[in-house]
């Protein structure tokens, strides 16, 4: 990883209409795409390497499968919106929502390749190796900014500080999936090959 290199000038923001579509295709779409921060007018980015699908009451690993409650009610609203939630009450995990409203389906980033405001990352990873700044939905969120505040957030509002940017699709023969990483449920929900990840990236989760 040469975090060196320019970042690709593809920075059109992704529409609403992206996120509209079944959540399988969107969760594999994102590979390569960039998610962007801006604080304070400083952009932090990172391209997107590996995601997870949630899709639906029926699937035992999704937080939807208890229906409807405060907590998850950002599943159901309108596709481009996120989702964060609270970890082990420590850390926070960002979910893009898919599909129609009212249908509960959503994308947890997993991990990805840092880009842009790599002084601002490392700050608020002191002490973890650089492999480490972006690997892993808690890391994400750590390393962006991102919290529990910006639950509910519009990803394709015009003055967002928090969006997805075209970037660089990724070619179906580096793509790779499978199973969702220690989720519980039912045996379908833990063997959905559910996870999408760039095939032999050194920064996806282990």
């Amino acid at each position: 990883m040469d975090l060196r290199r320019p970042v690709s000038k593809s920075m059109r923001r992704l529409p609403r209409s992206f996120f509209e579509r079944p959540t399988l295709e969107v969760a594999r779409d994102l590979l390569g795409r960039r998610l962007v921060r801006l604080i304070r007018g400083h952009r932090i980015s990172g391209r997107i390497i590996e995601v997870e699908a949630y899709i639906g009451e029926d699937d035992l690993a999704s937080h939807a499968s208890v229906g409807r409650t405060a907590r998850n009610a950002a599943m159901y609203g309108p596709p481009g919106h996120i989702y964060v939630y609270m970890l082990y009450g420590r850390h926070c995990c960002l979910n893009i929502v898919t599909e129609p409203e009212g249908f509960p389906a959503a994308i947890l980033i997993r991990a990805l390749e840092p880009e842009e405001g790599l002084s601002w990352i490392a700050r608020r990873r002191r002490g973890i190796r650089i492999q480490d700044w972006l690997r892993g939905p808690g890391r994400v969120c750590a390393g962006l900014g991102i919290h529990r505040a910006l639950n509910g957030h519009d990803l394709c509002a015009p003055d967002s500080q928090l969006w997805v940017e075209w970037g660089k699709p990724i070619p179906n023969d580096q793509v790779a999936s499978s199973p969702r990483i220690r989720v519980r449920g039912d045996l379908l929900a833990r063997t959905r090959p559910w996870r999408f990840y760039i095939r032999d990236h050194p920064l996806v989760s282990r």
